[in-house]
């Protein structure tokens, strides 16, 4: 009975910490779709400037 009861109070001393570790590796699981909601937090790069070269290039390839 004794062996029963050191195996059940091993358990229970690791399941604190068994619980710390998976909140810790569910938790950027859990925040992704909540960032999906917010579409106003995503930072975007500000659009390239077209200067036209590739016309150009087109032009002048078609004439070679």
């Amino acid at each position: 009975m004794n062996n029963f009861f050191n195996n059940a109070r091993k358990a229970l001393r690791l399941l604190p910490r068994a619980i710390c570790i998976l909140l810790v590796l569910a938790a950027p699981v859990l925040a992704v779709p909540s960032m999906r909601d917010h579409a106003g937090s995503t930072i975007e790069a500000p659009a390239l400037k077209k200067n036209g070269v590739g016309f150009v290039l087109l032009v002048s390839l078609q004439r070679g």
